[in-house]
């Protein structure tokens, strides 16, 4: 099977209008946020697509909130990145979220978030999120030193 080839850009490299998917790598009381669908037994970021006329910075917003809950949180964007998946390049915006609060889940396709000390075995989209987890890790080590 092939593996995706993945490559991070400088943030808002890609026009809006490319971008297909918001990332938010996402922590709470110091632990990393994952999320498990109803329909896997994996984890996740939280993660979705950008609807027709929504910025990647709202749909990052819309998803953190569906996915997870978080009411109260902070957001920065990290970078963009290109994912190559068997001849098609699909474009993203990649974020980290402080979340200082999480209201009720709703009830929508996420059946359980889950906090970690390190990323968890168990990802969903493996080739593609110990990547992007490692990427969040180096940003945020360069934006504590400055």
């Amino acid at each position: 099977m092939n593996q995706p080839i993945v490559k991070f850009l400088d943030a808002f490299t890609v026009p809006g209008e490319e971008l297909k998917y918001s990332i938010i790598c996402s922590q709470y009381q110091n632990k990393w946020v994952f999320v498990r669908h109803r329909l896997r037994e994996t984890w996740e970021m939280p993660a979705g697509h950008i609807e027709k006329d929504e910025s990647a910075l709202a749909a990052a917003k819309r998803e953190l909130y569906e996915e997870t809950g978080a009411t109260h949180f902070s957001l920065r964007t990290v970078c963009d990145y290109s994912c190559d998946w068997q001849g098609e390049i699909k474009s993203g915006r990649i974020f980290f979220a402080n979340i200082q609060q999480l209201g009720k889940l709703p009830e929508m396709e996420i059946a359980e978030v889950r906090f970690f000390r390190n990323l968890p075995k168990e990802l969903t989209y493996t080739d593609i999120q110990n990547l992007v987890f490692e990427r969040v890790k180096e940003f945020l080590n360069k934006i504590q030193t400055v």
